[in-house]
């Protein structure tokens, strides 16, 4: 079981990795250099860039798979004006479009991106072109891969704004609404990370890579043709305690992704500890947003590639974009609320929404459950599409095992104005827990083909984080939120008081793979069923509607017993089993 468990692990982060390099066939000589034409005011000049003329990367195996995660080291540079783009759907029945923003002093003005051009909301498809030689010159890849301008970057020149205000990674969840992607002027962002689930089998030994950016986008965005030669050595990669930071040029040994995975969870669902520095034999280390899977924290990694040659300006304190930024933990007020309760009328509210539940997988009994049981796993998310954060406090009584929760409202300066009491705030000793979870947030249940009947039930508490930013664009969306893996903001056993945030445009995937969390199916007929996701199901919490907090998600079960199936089909155009 461990390996299955692992290669699901890593399954899921590979799913929220993004700017993918897909091998494809060999393609033809690339055309020749041009300049680029002189950017318009308010019209951002890209170029390709490379950090460095030589990188090392580490050759890893796991799970039956080797390769190297392939971080080439290259660069969008961007001047004159920042890329900024808006990316949306208007329902899970329409395609994603993408719109530039051109900002030229008070001016505003979008472009629609031409189709074919944005597929997802994980980045410019098809943006990256690569091309790899042996040392005896023969061609052994081709590559191309998307370009998520949210990526880890850096600043490239002194005089560039501190830090960025754009978000710091391109969604992976198959249910986004919208997205903002966005480089400020002068700042770079890095354009590959390496698929931890289709690593890039290339053999120890010396390399020539030639990286450039397909013709349709250097003529979209009128780029000159600047391809980026790097050397590049393959190695196996050094134990525990071996190798350090040796090597020649830049060494890869974590790929700081543009959104890789903040694996799993647990009861979450992704933030596996997988790749995580020290933590064991995957490549990727964890970033903000993407469905969890194991309940402990996961440092986002440096952009390597621009501080290794000196090229980034690391951001000012704890206001870093660049990849670097270790989100502090949200202080909870000292003391519980005093005076009488009162939810002003007039006050912003969140609005808690259920996204329909995805990443089905029938497991037979992990994590506490019973062994030889048929469960149904699945991954499921409750947002808040604002206008206020959900912002609840837990205060402890000495000696107590439960917390009061409180929620608070406030004003439009962030005063606070009211409070109410909403349930409590229990510590859940299980492993792969070990934190305060808040009752009454969401609920699961199995309901029967004609939806009339409730066939099973998951009812548990959580510790709040925003994993995945589903609509940032939505009004008062946090494109920083702080409290993104449960380091920040779960407490501990001795804590005497928690305060858990969900903001605005975030929500929060838990993949049900802990105690009571997956349903048993063991026994149940096979046919067709239904998963609702239920948000906010006691009504405890103060929201704007209440008439959006369910989701179902059709599901057909088959097989026998010890070997039950789940086929999912796609919900409108969104295909995500």
């Amino acid at each position: 079981m461990t390996s299955q468990k692992h290669r699901r692990e890593m399954q899921r982060a590979a799913f929220a990795a993004g700017a993918v390099l897909a091998v494809v066939a060999v393609a033809g000589a690339a055309p020749g250099a041009g300049a680029a034409p002189k950017a318009k005011p308010g019209t951002p000049q890209l170029k390709l860039i490379a950090a460095s003329k030589s990188v090392t990367l580490d050759r890893w195996e796991w799970d039956g798979k080797a390769g190297v995660s392939l971080d080439l080291g290259t660069y969008v540079s961007v001047d004159n004006a920042p890329l900024e783009f808006k990316v949306t759907r208007k329902s899970y029945k329409d395609p994603v479009v993408a719109q530039q923003i051109l900002r030229d002093g008070k001016k505003v003005t979008t472009k629609t991106l031409p189709a074919g051009l944005v597929r997802d909301f994980q980045g410019l498809s098809g943006f990256l072109e690569v091309s790899i030689k042996n040392a005896a010159g023969a061609q052994v890849l081709t590559a191309k891969g998307d370009f998520c301008p949210n990526n880890a970057s850096g600043r490239i020149r002194p005089d560039a704004p501190a830090t960025s205000h754009y978000p710091q990674s391109c969604p992976a969840n198959p249910f986004t609404l919208g997205s903002v992607w966005g480089v400020e002027k002068g700042w770079a962002a890095n354009t590959s990370a390496g698929d931890r689930d289709k690593p890039t089998d290339l053999p120890v030994g010396q390399y020539t890579a030639k990286v450039s950016v397909a013709k349709k986008y250097r003529d979209y965005f009128g780029m000159a043709d600047t391809p980026q030669t790097v050397k590049l050595t393959v190695r196996e990669s050094p134990q525990d305690g071996e190798g350090g930071e040796g090597g020649v040029g830049l060494r890869s040994s974590v790929a700081h992704g543009s959104h890789g995975a903040k694996a799993a969870h647990g009861a979450h669902g992704a933030h596996a500890g997988h790749g995580a520095q020290g933590a064991g034999p995957a490549p990727g280390g964890g970033h903000h947003y993407g469905p969890r899977g194991a309940d402990e924290p996961t440092a986002p990694a440096l952009p390597h590639a621009l501080e290794a040659r000196g090229l980034a300006h690391l951001g000012d304190g704890k206001g870093h974009t660049d990849g670097s930024r270790i989100a502090p933990a949200l202080k909870a007020n000292a003391q519980r609320p005093t005076g009488r309760a009162t939810v002003p009328a007039n006050v912003p509210k969140p609005d808690l929404r259920s996204l329909p539940a995805w990443g089905f997988e029938i497991t037979d009994g992990e994590d506490g459950d019973v062994p030889g049981k048929d469960y149904l796993a699945f991954s499921a998310n409750v947002w808040n599409a604002g206008p206020a954060p959900l912002v609840v406090d837990g205060f402890r009584s000495p000696g107590k095992d439960l917390m009061d929760a409180y929620q608070y409202f406030y004003d439009a300066n962030g005063k606070q104005v009211g409070y109410t009491p909403t349930g409590t705030m229990e510590w859940d000793p299980r492993i792969g827990h070990e934190h305060w979870h808040f009752t009454d947030f969401a609920s699961y249940r199995l309901l029967s083909a004609d939806k009339t009947k409730q066939v099973r039930s998951g009812k548990e508490a959580f510790c709040l984080a925003n994993t995945d930013a589903v609509d940032y664009t939505v009004k008062n969306a946090n494109w920083h939120p702080y409290n993104t893996d449960l380091s920040t903001a779960c407490g501990e056993q001795n804590s005497i008081s928690v305060r858990e945030v969900l903001d605005v445009g975030s929500g929060d995937t838990y993949t049900q793979y802990r105690p009571g969390q997956s349903f048993d199916i063991t026994g149940l007929p096979n046919g067709t069923y239904y998963v609702e996701v239920l948000a906010n199901p006691a009504k405890r919490l103060k929201e704007t509607d209440l008439s959006n907090n369910t989701s179902l998600r059709k599901v057909v079960l088959g097989g026998k017993a010890g070997a039950r199936t789940v086929s999912v089909p796609p919900y409108d155009l969104v295909n995500a089993p």
